[in-house]
């Protein structure tokens, strides 16, 4: 019998985020900028929380444009820190703000996409889990890959917030074998 990977619930908005985004391999810079973003501003909340908050992060972060953000300062920061429809945390701000100018760095070195693909190979790992309590928070090529970011100017990327981006963007399929995404992701590859 296959059953979706529990970790979703029953919420429908986290429900579509799993059948239809999660896992899926995604090659383009500017959405795996955000996703990586979106999963620092995550650090110490649920993820279903920054999901219903998804639309208002888009429009107070400008479309996610690095470009735009990376020319920001202080008054964009207070701006943001008043802003409800986000999470008003002013050190994970200051940290899109940089980790905007370090993403310029790495699209302007090869593209941002290349470096993170090149980290597996090209190709998604395709990881084989039964239940969730194998699946790790944290692995050694997150670590590794972590490290990477933080070397090239990136904050709020730890080993457990880089694997969870890794799941979200594809760089892994980690939907559980018992999954029909698993099989319909692992095509994707």
């Amino acid at each position: 019998m296959t059953e979706r990977c529990t970790w979703c619930g029953q919420d429908p908005l986290y429900v579509a985020y799993h059948d239809t985004e999660w896992g899926v391999p995604e090659y383009d810079s500017r959405t795996l900028w955000e996703k990586l973003i979106l999963d620092g501003f995550q650090a110490g909340l649920s993820w279903i929380t920054i999901l219903r908050k998804r639309e208002n992060f888009r429009a107070a972060f400008a479309g996610f444009d690095p470009d735009l953000i990376a020319d920001w300062g202080e008054a964009d920061v207070a701006r943001l820190l008043t802003d409800a429809g986000i999470v008003r945390h002013r050190g994970k701000i200051e940290a899109t703000i940089g980790n905007a100018r370090a993403f310029q760095r790495l699209q302007a070195d090869g593209g941002f996409d290349r470096f993170l693909w090149d980290r597996v190979g090209g190709r998604p790992i395709q990881n084989q889990f039964k239940t969730m309590a194998e699946v790790p928070a944290q692995t050694p090529l997150s670590k590794a890959v972590s490290k990477d970011l933080k070397a090239a100017g990136f904050r709020f990327c730890g080993p457990t917030i880089v694997y969870a981006f890794m799941q979200a963007t594809g760089l892994v399929n980690d939907h559980l074998i018992g999954c029909p995404r698993h099989a319909e992701v692992a095509k994707l590859a």
